[in-house]
């Protein structure tokens, strides 16, 4: 074993790091009375109560002490000290399987079947617990040294006794990717719908190699995973296409249940053994969903209509952090950059002065629906016609949240016309500019 020298609670050897997060890390260690493997997660107890997370600390003790099951991440114990907290967990030899996918590409429908029925069957033994994990993703399963899957990280878990009166959950979290619609929306949702829906994702994962819903940003990810707007390739067995189009239904009251699921053909038998299993190609995309960062090219001569500003919650506010930016998950080369501000002035106004710029600096302006004001260059560049879209986006009637994005010419012309030109005479209506010092947040 690499060891770091260093004796935790006087029994557990520190060995390699395995993970490091904003407030800890996780290493490998080795119990010195049984031998044992095991991982610890430290935390820094002064940053956990700073950002408020000491509940949330909590929960994850409550529940992972509730649950105990075969395909769960088992929690040994839990120590503290003056200065840290320390969680002594089943040691995951395999490490995450969000790693596996990212690395390899899309499971074979065989290897995906199995992974899916063991995650199935964790998430069925917490719902009967009464525990909802809410942040279901392939980076939270992790593979023991015979590859078998785990659930881990219940942080932001819920209890059944969190419903409130209409026997409902109400806080907005999770992962943008894998969240299910009801979450994203301003009601309430049933945490077992939304786990089976988070679920589903992951399994479309697993066999597909990428996300079944996808935008260059949030918003246009969010509006695909509220009308259930996916699809399947051509390589997945017509089971399983039938499977996924019943979990990830938009509508939670006609989604699938986790007995129903297993209940299912693809589930009980697996994809079969004729079944011959096609890797995506590079032009996949073509015939599927395309991988995160690639859109299709709209119409340029699409008809002008009035704007509508979009409404935002405050999962969306959230989620327009930085750190949850997805367009480079799995494909960076199409990435364009993104500038986002807020301003305390209407849309009226923010439209107006859009419009007064674009002016000052010969720019051609275009009004779309959806919230979207165009602007583009009257002269070839170095690449092309310079082009850029300013989405507006409501977030109280007087606040408003507006993202540029290049979506055409070079990058570094579009960069100098921002810094040097759009962000000056926007000055007077900015109330804070938004870039890559953004800290990821979370709401528990």
């Amino acid at each position: 074993m690499e060891s770091s020298g260093k004796i935790v609670m006087g029994r557990y050897e520190l060995g390699r790091l395995l993970g490091k997060g904003a407030f800890g890390k996780v290493h490998y260690a080795k119990n010195l009375e049984s031998n044992r493997s095991v991982a610890i997660k430290m935390m820094d107890k002064e940053k956990v109560l700073k950002v408020g997370l000491s509940e949330q600390v909590r929960r994850e003790i409550t529940t992972m002490r509730l649950v105990e099951h075969k395909s769960i991440v088992q929690l040994h114990e839990v120590m503290a000290t003056r200065s840290k907290i320390y969680f002594v967990m089943e040691y995951m030899k395999g490490g995450e399987l969000f790693d596996k996918v990212a690395k390899g590409g899309n499971l074979t429908e065989v290897n995906a079947h199995k992974y899916f029925q063991q995650l199935i069957s964790a998430v069925d033994y917490c719902h009967s617990r009464g525990v909802y994990h809410r942040d279901l993703k392939p980076e939270n399963l992790l593979l023991d040294e015979n590859e078998n899957l785990k659930v881990s990280d219940f942080g932001l878990s819920a209890l059944s006794e969190s419903k409130r009166q209409d026997g409902l959950l109400h806080t907005a979290c999770g992962s943008p990717a894998y969240v299910a619609p009801e979450v994203i929306g301003k009601g309430g949702y049933d945490g077992a719908k939304s786990d089976i829906w988070s679920c589903g994702v992951i399994l479309f994962v697993l066999a597909a190699g990428y996300l079944p819903f996808q935008g260059l940003n949030l918003m246009e990810m969010y509006r695909k995973i509220e009308k259930g707007d996916f699809r399947c390739p051509g390589w997945f067995s017509q089971k399983l296409q039938k499977l996924l189009y019943k979990i990830m239904d938009p509508d939670p009251s006609k989604r699938i249940s986790i007995q129903k699921i297993k209940e299912s053909t693809w589930f009980r038998k697996g994809p079969g053994e004729t079944l011959t299993v096609k890797q995506p190609s590079e032009n996949a995309t073509t015939n599927a969903a395309p991988t995160l960062g690639v859109r299709r090219r709209k119409n340029n001569h699409e008809d002008v209509k009035p704007l509508v500003v979009t409404n935002l919650n405050a999962f969306e506010i959230i989620s327009f952090s930085t750190g949850f930016d997805l367009s480079g998950l799995f494909l960076e080369k199409e990435r364009k950059k993104e500038a986002r501000f807020t301003s305390e002035n209407p849309a009226s106004t923010i439209i107006s002065k859009l419009e007064d710029v674009a002016k000052a600096l010969n720019l051609r302006v275009r009004k779309k629906d959806n919230g979207v004001v165009k602007m583009q260059g009257r002269k070839e560049g170095r690449n092309g016609v310079l082009q850029f879209d300013s989405e507006i986006f409501e977030i109280t009637p007087s606040y408003h949240l507006i993202e540029m994005k290049q979506t055409s010419g070079d990058s570094l012309e579009y960069k100098k016309l921002l810094e040097e030109g759009i962000r000056p005479a926007l000055k007077e209506i900015v109330w804070a500019w938004h870039g890559d010092d953004e800290q990821q947040v979370h709401q528990g």
